[in-house]
């Protein structure tokens, strides 16, 4: 729908004789700004919410269509005499440089140091060699460095590399970008010239009308206002109109007058976008997602444990194979009777869950069970075994594969000898106000933070990190990474809005 309006408006401007060139002008009425989106959708912390994804989709495929479609009109309508197939030596050298630098990439990030900053070296080393190659090849040179930043994030980049590039990008080279454009605006000629002052009403008018179809697209998954919203923060545009614009002086099919006639009005549209997207939008209301638990065994050791889990925290699903358990826990708890096969679990949904806890009294069960949700990729599965058969082989097997084994008789020895050693931990864990927690940070807001910084660090004491299978000693300066699991002690009414803080999708 861009292209199509885009095409239809630019085609009026010719015939209103306006600007001639129409295709030139539909790359133009094409582009988006993805920087100023990313930034938009940050701040209202919507970038990995379901509408900041679909406007983060379009708004690159805003920015990959018009650059290569400039490209590819660069080499059409100028006058060099470099062939176009020539254009896949930059994408063969970024493949290269992929494939050379994927493998000691790792190594790098393993001795880098505050003072080396070899992260940062080898982005700027893609930049530079990326479109050096453009340039040579007859490509854009804007074409290189978006390359390069697509190399760079298939290398896998740490949290605090994305951090310090994001900060590069937004504190020191965009405001040097929009300084250069501003001081390369003449003004004064484009006020004595009538015709391309009245050019840049037309051309706004023309960038908002390119978006317009976009509206109904995103009515079909998200409420009238937000879509609106979301079409008003897509309109913005200037990060491709300046390179494009420098194309078309240099292919002598606009004049100055009209480049800064186009430029002022993508300055407005980029203004006025997240203005009226921040008027606009309306935050959803969100509904914090359960972690889902499927118990398997309906007995004295599953059935209390699913009667204590907080509601508002957990669905707690119990299945039984047993008749008599069945029926007697019926009027205690929501448990369903199924029989313990493939066929019949799947029917029960048992799967479906983020954690299965396997708690028959029958090791024998529970191995073919833990078998059974391995193969169907359950991500976290608990399987109770009795002490001789936790020492077999085979569950060995099951440990290597991830399923956490536990025992009657090691947890009460632990219990046992945790009330000797420390009694005040056990303390905690038995306090009807206080309590041990562990949350998982996907807020990418918190991504970077220092511990000393959380907003409610007064409340609670971080005792424990856990990070890429291994435990971090936290400090205040510790620096937050997205993924990492907080083991902390705090006021349980205040665990909720913690929670909900730093365990939401953004």
């Amino acid at each position: 729908t861009i292209i199509v309006l885009s095409l239809g408006f630019s085609y009026f401007l010719q015939l209103i004789h306006f600007f001639n060139y129409p295709i030139f002008a539909t790359i133009l009425f094409t582009t988006i700004a993805l920087g100023v989106v990313i930034a938009a959708l940050k701040e209202k912390e919507l970038l990995r919410q379901p509408i900041g994804q679909t406007i983060l989709l379009i708004a690159a495929l805003g920015e990959v269509v018009p650059l290569v479609s400039l490209t590819v009109y660069s080499a059409l309508a100028g006058k060099s005499d470099r062939n176009l197939w020539l254009l896949l030596l930059l994408l063969l050298a970024a493949l290269f440089l992929l494939s050379r630098f994927k493998r000691i990439y790792g190594f790098l990030a393993t001795i880098d140091k505050s003072t080396t900053q070899l992260d940062i070296r080898l982005a700027f080393f893609l930049v530079f060699a990326l479109v050096t190659v453009a340039s040579r090849v007859g490509a854009e040179s804007i074409l290189g460095a978006f390359l390069a930043g697509m190399v760079m994030k298939l290398l896998g980049p740490r949290q605090e590399t994305q951090d310090k590039l994001t900060s590069l990008g937004y504190g020191f080279f965009i405001p040097i970008f929009f300084i250069v454009t501003g001081a390369n605006l003449d003004l004064k000629a484009l006020v004595a010239d009538p015709k391309s002052l009245s050019l840049i009403p037309l051309v706004l008018i023309g960038f908002f009308i390119a978006k317009i179809g976009l509206i109904p697209v995103l009515r079909r998954r998200f409420k009238p206002q937000n879509a609106l919203a979301g079409g008003f923060l897509l309109t913005t545009t200037i990060t491709l109109v300046i390179p494009t614009l420098t194309v078309g002086r240099n292919l002598d099919i606009l004049s100055d007058q009209q480049s800064g006639a186009f430029t002022l009005a993508a300055v407005i549209a980029c203004v006025a976008g997240p203005i009226l997207f921040n008027t606009f939008f309306q935050p959803e209301p969100e509904h914090f997602k359960k972690t889902k638990v499927t118990f398997i065994g309906g007995n004295l050791l599953t059935v209390p444990i699913a009667q204590h889990l907080s509601p508002d925290r957990y669905e707690v699903k119990l299945l039984t194979d047993k008749p008599e358990n069945y029926h007697t826990y019926n009027s205690e708890i929501n448990i369903a009777l199924a029989a313990y096969t493939e066929s019949a679990l799947k029917a029960a949904d048992a799967y479906d869950c983020d954690i299965m806890v396997l708690g028959d009294f029958d090791a024998d069960t529970n191995y073919d069970l833990a078998t059974m949700a391995l193969a169907e990729k359950v991500p976290r599965i608990i399987a109770r075994f009795a002490p001789k058969d936790a020492t077999s082989d085979r569950y060995d097997r099951l440990r290597a594969q991830g399923v956490e084994v536990f025992n009657a008789l090691e947890a009460n020895v632990a219990l046992l000898r945790s009330l000797i050693e420390t009694p005040s931990t056990l303390q905690i864990l038995d306090d009807t106000v206080a309590g041990i927690y562990e949350i998982t940070v996907r807020n990418s807001r918190f991504a970077g933070l220092e511990l000393k910084n959380l907003p409610f660090i007064d409340d609670i004491t971080v005792s424990q990190i856990y990070r890429n299978k291994k435990f971090v000693a936290p400090h205040g300066d510790t620096q937050i990474h997205l993924g990492d699991h907080l083991i902390f002690s705090g006021d349980k009414h205040m665990i909720r809005d913690i929670r909900e803080q730093v365990e939401k999708l953004n």
